[in-house]
């Protein structure tokens, strides 16, 4: 069975263990869900990384990619043990439980993983999948009702069926036998890497031709990712105008659109008069963020609910400080090694911030606990760790 991570991160003595040496196993074909691959966002990220990372093991497994857009083909044309076909389908609900099955069938396939919530019910070799968080149970009111109606019916299902469920942090194991009755030895506590772009030193030449090309101011904090409720943007702007402008700070935006039910909340910069405090980047490529991080006085994610919180780790390991939330998979990931703050209060982000950037020795303090803590998280561990399960399941 693989090794299960568990605690919390500043115990750090199970996350930084080498990379277990793969036993003998027999040759597998995996099939690997991927609907979800053209989409932005965290679980996107996590599910690019990971596969590169499980591809690049030392393996002797073949992994089967199965996209619904015929345009992802080709991304992993170089490596030999990858095989990509596109399914496709009239809707989400369909790809998943019948041209999956299907291709199934079709291409093979000793064990379907997906990195993302589903599977195909009563699926006719072993399944797992990764549960990223739970905030539909958790914060249900924070959430569209067809998400809402989706997750309840559905989501227990996959897993009662699922022959291993991934688990990001120890909080979503939680999360999952509280309210999916789902725990033992089906599930996996794995935490998730940190790319090592994100650590890599900038001479202050690149830094500046950055800094120039998207018109960074020469100071600013920066919120990264999409809005939406459990993001807290209001409060984060509310008190980011408290504390920034005062010092100086400008607020940078590194995405910022709504993804749902915050219309109101994405014009809060505006409604308080901020604009000229205020740099939007819209979107950014993944690949941007770690000088975007480098350069900025403290990434803000006071997040009311977050299962991992990468973000803060990606942050962590550019060398930029973090405040972040008290609770949840934030704290479980970044005690002793951030700014923790209440994310009910406007009062205590705001002088949560006003300490990062006017405490000269603390902000040292936390850049080089972030960074130590930032090492412990690699992708190649967690492939590993992620590979362990599947090539169990399907010896069962």
């Amino acid at each position: 069975m693989v090794a299960v991570l568990e605690g919390s991160p500043k115990l750090s003595a199970g996350i930084a263990d080498a990379v277990p040496k793969a036993p003998a196993v027999k040759p597998l074909r995996i099939g690997i869900m991927l609907r979800h691959w053209e989409q932005h966002g965290g679980v996107t990220v996590y599910t690019r990384q990971l596969l590169k990372a499980m591809a690049e093991l030392d393996s002797p497994h073949t992994f089967v990619l199965f996209y619904r857009s015929p345009a992802a083909c080709g991304t992993y044309a170089a490596m030999p043990n990858v095989h990509e076909v596109a399914l496709s389908a009239r809707n989400i609900l369909s790809w998943d439980q019948l041209a999956v099955r299907r291709a199934i069938k079709k291409h093979r396939i000793d064990v379907l993983f997906n990195p993302k919530y589903s599977i195909p019910l009563n699926a006719p070799c072993p399944t797992a999948w990764v549960c990223h968080g739970l905030d539909w149970y958790v914060m249900p009111e924070a959430s569209l009702l067809r998400h809402r109606l989706a997750h309840r019916f559905l989501v227990p299902y996959y897993a009662r069926q699922a022959s291993a469920i991934i688990s990001v942090s120890k909080v979503t194991t939680e999360h999952l036998a509280q309210y999916l009755d789902a725990s033992g030895e089906r599930v996996h506590t794995i935490y998730p890497g940190v790319n090592p772009v994100f650590a890599r030193h900038r001479t202050p030449a690149e830094l500046e031709a950055i800094r120039d090309a998207l018109r960074l101011p020469s100071r600013y904090v920066v919120y990264s990712g999409a809005v939406y409720p459990p993001k807290n943007f209001r409060r984060l702007v509310q008190a980011y105008a408290r504390v920034g402008p005062r010092l100086g700070v400008s607020l940078v935006i590194a995405g910022g659109e709504n993804r749902y039910l915050s219309e109101d909340e994405v014009h809060e910069p505006e409604r308080l008069g901020l604009g000229q405090w205020v740099r939007r980047l819209g979107w950014v490529e993944h690949e941007s963020l770690p000088v975007i991080y480098s350069m900025a006085d403290a990434l803000m994610l006071p997040s009311t609910f977050e299962s991992v919180g990468l973000p803060v780790l990606e942050a962590m390991a550019a060398g930029c400080p973090v405040l972040t939330s008290n609770r949840c998979g934030t704290k479980e990931l970044a005690e002793g090694a951030a700014c923790l703050v209440d994310p009910d209060s406007v009062g205590s982000i705001a002088s949560g911030l006003e300490r990062l950037l006017r405490d000269a020795e603390e902000r040292a303090r936390l850049i080089a606990a972030g960074r130590e803590r930032a090492a412990q998280f690699t992708w190649s561990l967690t492939a590993r760790k992620v590979l362990d399960v599947l090539e169990n399941i399907a010896q069962v």
